[in-house]
């Protein structure tokens, strides 16, 4: 059965177990589970990559058996979905599971494709094509952004951020974030800077930086700060980068003391880790305590402070940081 991401609100998600969400706007997806599903769900929510599920759908249908018969609410989120899972979803739909959601979220999928045609031809199931945002949802979402965090911004600015989110609301949110971790202490905000912020190629060596201080590979910090060449706002955004991914990290080495497991606590966060991203992400959990993270987190926003009176000094002040 079809429905438009539009009539949702018209879809009683109780009466269902199976969904297909496919399409390019990955973002829009994700606003949707997090809304219609997510909200308010008292239960277990697993996630899985399409090759795990396939390796192990004998454990994992006798998993989500145990939980119909104990009546445990789940969800159960499949990425990167293919026509592979179509005889997987076959068998699970005579095992009758009830307080189960299984989602199955996918790019795009051709007509022919015979995962989205038992979804569409079953009634028992609900598919939900999404298609790229219109500009005009993508300035909606930039016009509440900046009036609520009272950000200013000129005209050429806010073009240039919807042309870089490229009709992704996940892009234009990601790059929200960067423009609102430089918002702390200057709310206005010009073209030059925007540009340097939503521009990956530039800011790819920022990101880099800020990874290679976490899993401390005094090498590789070296390599990057000798072939660049930082301005004071680069600087600034160095920190916040750093104070940014601190943050993130000091959360994952919390859960990860209750769950014993980094792979799955690495899986489990919001948002989502990058794959590429997952094996610095676990380098740093092993090198960093809580304690440790605190400390410098301090410590950036004293050395934020130092470069922010001595700003012809700002590139000795962030390098002694660095390396030492």
């Amino acid at each position: 059965m079809i429905f438009k991401n539009f009539q949702l609100d018209k879809l009683n998600i109780n009466n269902y177990n199976f969904f297909l969400l496919y399409g390019k706007n990955e973002g829009l997806q994700n606003e949707i589970i997090e809304n219609i599903f997510k909200n308010n769900f008292q239960g277990e929510i697993s996630k899985y990559d399409e090759n795990d599920l396939i390796g192990n759908i004998n454990v994992i249908t006798e998993e989500l058996l145990n939980n119909s018969l104990f009546a445990d609410k789940k969800i159960v989120i499949i990425n990167r979905g293919s026509d592979k899972l179509v005889n997987v979803i076959e068998e699970l739909l005579k095992k009758k599971l009830s307080d189960v959601k299984i989602i199955i979220k996918s790019g795009v999928l051709e007509k022919k494709s015979k995962l989205r045609n038992l979804f569409e031809k079953k009634k028992e199931l609900v598919t939900i094509p999404f298609y790229e945002d219109e500009l005009g949802s993508l300035l909606k979402i930039l016009n509440i952004f900046i009036s609520k965090h009272e950000i200013k911004l000129s005209r050429e600015s806010i073009n240039l951020i919807l042309d870089r989110a490229n009709r992704s609301r996940e892009n234009l949110k990601n790059e929200l974030k960067k423009i609102l971790d430089y918002s702390i202490s200057n709310k206005n905000i010009d073209f030059h800077t925007i540009k340097k912020l939503t521009n990956l190629s530039e800011n790819f060596q920022v990101n880099e930086l800020a990874d290679q201080y976490l899993c401390k590979n005094k090498k590789n910090i070296s390599k990057i700060l000798n072939e660049n060449i930082y301005t004071n706002e680069d600087c600034i955004l160095i920190l916040r980068t750093i104070l940014n991914k601190s943050k993130r990290l000091m959360g994952i080495i919390e859960k990860n003391e209750d769950l014993k497991d980094i792979d799955k606590t690495i899986t489990n966060v919001k948002p989502p880790i990058f794959w590429k991203d997952k094996e610095n992400v676990k380098k740093q959990a092993k090198s960093w305590t809580v304690k440790d993270l605190k400390e410098k987190i301090y410590q950036i926003n004293d050395v934020e402070t130092q470069i922010k009176l001595n700003s012809t000094n700002s590139l000795n002040i962030i390098s002694d940081f660095i390396t030492n």
